[in-house]
């Protein structure tokens, strides 16, 4: 059974550094797992540069909507799925039933080999959205975060690049 870790925190919180060190501390090929997707200038650069700190050892999988296959497909090695979050507006705004893909997701973590690191942002500590999908989303978000660290080995909450363990 693979080694399930999830790291949250805020925005520009050191996440995902903090779990590419961990992915690579599992073994010398790590798999990056990529949920963004560039429709705008500003998520071109924010992916330029994740690409640009990741060295030789990373193979880069772009997963916007097909999460589950895509860690089936890579569990030869540790694993490093950078973000939940986006993968959940991917679904939601695909119009996708997130709550069953997360499931079935969730549901086959304990049949994969190789350890996955998951980054998810915690929007739940802020203001009250102003509008019914900001909302929703929040609280998907926190739904989703809430099922993956019930079954997650680890969690981590990184506050200014430093890691805080929760579980």
């Amino acid at each position: 059974m693979a080694h399930i870790v999830l790291i949250t925190g805020g925005a520009r919180s050191g996440k995902s550094r903090l779990a590419e060190q961990r992915v690579l501390e599992a073994g010398p090929v790590a798999h990056y797992i990529a949920t963004a997707q560039a429709f705008d200038s500003e998520m071109t650069a924010r992916i330029a540069t994740h690409r640009e700190r990741r060295g030789p050892e990373w193979r880069t999988h772009e997963a916007p909507l097909d999460l589950l296959e895509t860690l089936r497909a890579t569990d030869d090695a540790p694993r490093l799925v950078d973000c939940l979050t986006l993968w959940l507006s991917n679904l939601m705004l695909a119009e996708l039933d997130w709550e069953s893909r997360a499931r079935e997701m969730i549901a086959a973590l304990p049949d994969l080999h190789h350890p996955v690191v998951f980054v998810s942002n915690e929007l739940g500590m802020g203001i009250v959205p102003d509008n019914p999908l900001a909302r929703a989303f929040r609280d998907a978000a926190g739904t989703l975060n809430q099922w993956i660290a019930a079954d997650a080995d680890e969690v981590i909450l990184s506050v200014s690049g430093l890691p805080l363990k929760v579980k």
